[in-house]
């Protein structure tokens, strides 16, 4: 299908629906973003240097520094938000993966609760076995046999 005639044809849409082209994409960009950042350190030395040799005559020997240190400033930030950039793609490409594979485990997690759900269901109910009368415990001892509250001792005394 010719993407310029389809009206509906999003030009990353392929990539957006797959992890692994995700990864990849990301990925290339990384790599174009570094050879930029590469570039840019080299520029920022360079600049540097050139402005920190500008001296106007009267100045003391810092003059030049202080002049320099807003653009030095400045291209430091850009290499700094450039960093923050490449690693903020590897991060998405990472968190990209992570939410296919939770999608899967939430569909297995899911079967596997409703599976559980009915076997419990199912599950046959177990009757408890009646206590066969136990004889000579009973008539040794008949002040002990059964429990009684404190209300219920008639003759006999707490303890």
């Amino acid at each position: 299908m010719n993407s310029s005639n389809d009206p509906n044809h999003a030009p990353l849409r392929d990539v957006a629906q797959s992890p692994e082209a995700t990864a990849r994409y990301l990925a290339d960009v990384q790599r174009v973003l570094l050879d930029i950042g590469k570039n840019l350190e080299i520029l920022a030395n360079e600049t540097r240097v050139h402005l920190r040799d500008m001296h106007v005559e009267g100045d003391r020997w810092y003059h030049a520094r202080l002049r320099a240190m807003p653009v030095e400033k400045a291209l430091g930030q850009v290499l700094k938000n450039l960093n923050n950039l490449t690693q903020g793609l590897e991060k998405s490409a990472y968190k990209r993966r992570a939410h296919d594979e939770t999608v899967v485990n939430t569909v297995k997690g899911r079967k596997e609760k409703e599976l559980e759900r009915e076997r419990k269901k199912n599950l046959p109910t177990l009757q408890a076995a009646p206590n066969p009368p136990q004889q000579g415990a009973q008539n040794q001892n008949p002040g002990y046999g059964s429990p009684t509250s404190i209300y219920d001792l008639g003759k006999r005394e707490s303890a």
